[in-house]
């Protein structure tokens, strides 16, 4: 059981009792303390003693003296009147490091200012600091940007990815490897389009009102103007990518190689011009990506329906339920499971089609129908939903469209031809009720699919599209992760994205559209497009090979469909280096890429599409990693949108707390996992900033003026990176160096295997638990009053050194407020976007790990002692420690920061082997009420 709290003890941490005599090079729990302590008096000039225990309780039950010295060190103190108070530094140094007047020192600003930020990042690219640096030699390091939409506005989505891709480049930067990060804005078909189509509408013009060159003039003009929003929002971030290499997807050389994509593929046989089931959106009269389609919930109906079959009596019928009866004109036959005895006297009978004047269709078994679903009765309509269309190509069952492309029912439907058709639901469902063969209509939760950028319900139709047959393509991407040629992290996804890949459909590339890229396919006047066509590189091109076919009085018309804006995006990341030009430099030195990151949401629709593409056309894999992302959501786990009224627009988070906080939040998590952004965990990181910030201005306030050369000359000249140099410091400062050279060993790790959180909270934790609580604290009995000019520098030395590493670790996390902090700092060499990265293996005085942490116990028993007396902060108290020789030689040496950071006078701190006797009786009685307490709860037991 637990030790009972004396009358006024404090809680230390629970080390076993140490061993009577303590081996210097033991663990720290052989260096436990049992500590005893006398408070000031509380009652009516009584002294009341108080017993501070770590041991077990069988060892303090002994009443030998000989047995209570042995337990060490002994603690022992009372009010005394202070001997000194520390003054911090006269003298007050300012530092402005850059002749621009870039950055802000400390010393003359109370806090970090975010507008910094800008003229920081301004200052960066015109140093060229974001340009790949071969003078360190290294094989380079390459990011391909995500590409964002060129319409869009910056959202937390952007924040996490130019976050960790940021953090990713600063560190392998400073690691002396040529870091590449490839920035660029993708076309955004539909999306660009259809903002542009709203501007215009808002003049009172519509885009058929306009030819087609006339409409993209209009777009591109758009795009000149507005375009470049979402870049410089990203360069907000900190993104600290190339620039000069910037890319957008119609550039000349991108669309280049999105024509040499597509007539290689063509060539190959594996591109094709075919009529299958589409996601089509009436509204923008295009098809559209699976991506580009979000389902919503939404209340709905389940209609009931009576189907009679043919041959049989009135009662002869089948009772089907579905949610879109409108589509009934298209069904092709009526299936049940084999298994359902309810319905198998009717399978191989023919069903008559509601509303359709005796049209009759098979009544079929197949395994696929639900028998719990509904009255387990389903009609097939494989010209308007995915499932049925698949049945009806397995079983060669007709595919019958009721729908034209702008929503409305077309002249299958007879009497509803021309109706929308939600309307036609509605009247379809009024007229079966008048013809009795309604059953019922009962309230349904509908799983509607809507256009991600129209918002309409998107209608499964059968639609003329180019495709691209992917199952070769997806073998070779496999076998890249099967043969570790590519790494998915986490490793859980590498299932999904096999299991994707397995079973791929092929991919529709068409979309109906004028902005992007249009198909390189030409048509031949007064032949079928099926048939009759040429694939070309340029009208040019086209017309050589169509003349050479079909005669020199050949006509040609290009083909009006544009290319899914996913296809140019799966050539991203070798097109964007000037690919199919392979003897490029930027081709030769940075393809393949390092690591593509991204969330995991677009796994299928980018990543595993820019690996198939990439092993097609250069042979490579694009990128040795892929490291995939959760998303953001609030701080209750719900996921961002308007309509929730919960978004968190990163610029409003930017200005309030500072880049470098919300950097820092989003960069907490696990890869993979979502994120739940809460203003708590960014109010904290904003005090981290400041945190930061006050240590900071601490340094420039103690060290030596810029002006005095040899005091700067000798703090340069202290190096730790020898064992014999970490040997020779003070308890504290061996401590904090030691404690340094093992968090360089442990982020560094982390960042190498991409665990960003792991390094973050390291980094964390180390800065505010050990370096600004503890060693700041400490310094400060060698920087005021110690008469020790040796000590001072040490002292200095040791701050700065500490410091500047922190810097380092942390500045691709933080790095507006970290390098402001840097060129704050004299002598400095590089910037600190450049600087080296710490050593790894640095050498550890572990003793002195284990020694201030005994001290720090003894520190935190006596503050919790005088939390519990509520002993005035401002007053001094004076101790006796009792210890054996060899902990009394360390605690005599760190007297001074015993006594600053527990408040106790320096000059009555009493060290000795020997334990006063007032105290031990004190003892020995507590002790005995202790037992006593014990024997009561055994006995209770």
């Amino acid at each position: 059981p637990p030790l009972p709290t004396a009358p006024c003890a404090a809680t230390l941490p629970r080390y076993p009792l140490p061993n009577p005599n303590p081996n210097p090079s033991s663990s720290p729990a052989s260096l436990g303390f049992f500590a005893v302590a006398t408070p000031p008096a509380p009652l009516a000039g009584r002294r009341a003693q108080a017993l501070m225990a770590l041991a077990g309780p069988s060892h303090l039950l002994s009443s030998s003296s000989a047995c209570l010295r042995r337990l060490n060190p002994l603690l022992f103190f009372a009010h005394r009147r202070p001997a000194w108070t520390p003054r911090r530094a006269a003298h007050r140094f300012c530092a402005v490091a850059s002749e621009r007047d870039v950055f802000t020192s400390p010393e003359v600003a109370k806090s970090f200012d975010f507008i910094s930020e800008e003229r920081i990042y301004k200052w960066w690219e015109s140093q060229g600091f974001f340009k790949p640096n071969f003078d360190r030699g290294g094989d380079p390091f390459v990011i391909p940007m995500p590409p964002a939409n060129v319409t869009g506005s910056l959202h937390m989505g952007h924040a996490m990815f130019v976050t960790l891709e940021d953090i990713m480049i600063r560190y392998f930067r400073m690691k002396g490897r040529p870091a590449l990060w490839i920035p660029g804005t993708d076309h955004a078909g539909i999306a660009t389009q259809l903002v542009v189509e709203k501007m215009l509408a808002a003049e009172g013009i519509k885009r058929a009102d306009l030819t087609r060159e006339e409409f993209t003039k209009r777009v591109w003009e758009w795009k000149e103007k507005y375009g470049s929003t979402i870049t410089n929002q990203i360069k907000r971030l900190g993104a600290s990518c190339d620039w000069t290499r910037e890319c957008f997807t119609l550039d000349d050389q991108l669309s280049h190689a999105v024509v040499e994509a597509f007539i290689r593929l063509h060539e190959k046989g594996l591109i094709y011009q075919g009529s299958y089931l589409v996601n089509w959106s009436p509204n923008l009269q295009t098809a559209v990506s699976d991506l580009e389609v979000e389902y919503s919930e939404e209340p709905g109906y389940l209609y009931y329906m009576k189907y009679r079959v043919a041959g049989g009596s009135r009662d002869d019928f089948m009772t089907i339920a579905t949610t879109r009866p409108e589509t009934l004109f298209g069904d092709v036959a009526i299936a049940v499971n084999p298994e359902d005895e309810r319905y198998a006297k009717y399978v191989g009978k023919l069903a008559i089609v509601p509303l359709t004047f005796g049209r009759h269709v098979p009544i079929i078994a197949d395994r696929y129908v639900d028998p719990e679903f509904g009255t387990g009765v389903l009609k097939i309509s494989p010209g308007h939903d995915q499932n049925d269309y698949h049945i009806a190509r397995k079983l060669g069952l007709p595919i019958l469209n009721v729908m034209n492309k702008d929503g409305t029912l077309n002249d299958v439907a007879g009497l509803y031809s021309g109706m929308d058709r939600f309307e036609a639901r509605e009247k379809l469902w009024s007229d079966l009720v008048e013809t009795n063969l309604a059953v019922k209509k009962e309230p349904y939760t509908l799983r509607v699919p809507r256009s991600q950028r129209g918002g309409e319900v998107i209608e499964p139709l059968i639609s003329k599209q180019w495709f691209v047959t992917m199952e070769p393509l997806a073998e070779r991407a496999l076998h890249a992760v099967e043969k570790g040629q590519l790494t998915i992290l986490p490793e859980r996804f590498e299932k999904i994205y096999n299991n994707w890949l397995t079973n791929i459909k092929d991919w529709c590339i068409s979309r109906q559209l004028w902005w992007g890229h249009r198909i390189p396919v030409w048509y031949i006047v007064g032949k079928k497009c099926e048939e009759d066509y040429v694939v070309a590189r340029n009208a040019e091109e086209a017309l050589a090979k169509a003349q050479e076919k079909y005669g020199k009085s050949v006509e040609i018309y290009q083909d009006p469909d544009v290319l899914d804006t996913w296809f140019s995006s799966a050539l991203w990341p070798f097109s964007t280096l000037g690919w199919p030009d392979v003897s490029r430099e930027d081709f030769k030195h940075f393809y393949p890429a390092t690591v593509l990151e991204t969330g995991h949401d677009i796994l299928f629709f980018w990543v595993a599409r820019m690996v198939m593409m990439g092993i097609e056309f250069t042979g490579t894999v694009p990128f040795s990693y892929v490291y995939l992302h959760g998303l953001i959501r609030d701080s209750e786990g719900r996921k961002m949108s308007k309509s929730l009224g919960n978004v968190i627009d990163p610029l409003d988070t930017m200005n309030e707390y500072g880049t470098d906080a919300l950097r820092f939040t989003l960069c907490m998590g696990t890869a993979g996992q979502d994120i739940n952004l809460s203003t708590e965990r960014l109010t904290s990181n904003k005090a981290f900033t400041n945190k930061l910030w006050n240590a900071g201005k601490f340094l420039l306030q103690n060290l030596p003026e810029r002006s005095d050369a040899t005091a700067w000359d000798l703090l340069l000249a202290n190096k730790f990176d020898t064992e014999a140099a970490l040997q020779q410091l003070p308890l504290p400062e061996g401590w904090v160096v030691t404690g340094l050279h093992e968090l360089i060993d442990k982020v560094s790790i982390s960042y190498e295997k991409f665990y960003f959180g792991d390094a973050a909270r390291e980094i964390y934790d180390f800065f505010w638990s050990h370096f600004a609580d503890w060693y700041i604290e400490s310094s400060k009995t060698r920087l005021y009053h110690s008469g020790d000019g040796s000590a001072t520098i040490t002292a200095q030395s040791v701050l700065l050194y500490v410091f500047e590493n922190i810097l380092k670790l942390l500045h691709p996390f933080m790095p507006f407020v970290t390098e402001e902090l840097w060129q704050a700092l004299p002598y400095r060499k590089d910037a600190l976007i450049v600087a080296p990265w710490p050593s790894t293996d640095l050498p550890k005085n572990l003793l002195s790990i284990k020694r201030f942490q005994n001290l720090q116990s003894l520190i935190r028993g006596i503050r919790n002692v005088r939390a519990e007396y509520s002993v005035e902060p401002a007053k001094r108290i004076s101790a006796s420690v009792v210890a054996t020789v060899d902990v009394l030689e360390y605690i005599s040496k760190e007297k001074q920061v015993l006594a600053l950071l527990s408040k106790l006078d320096a000059q009555n701190i009493n060290l000795t082997e020997s334990l006063p006797g007032e105290c031990l009786v004190n003892s020995l009685s507590w002790l005995m009420q202790f037992a006593n307490k014990q024997i009561s709860l055994m006995l209770a037991r």
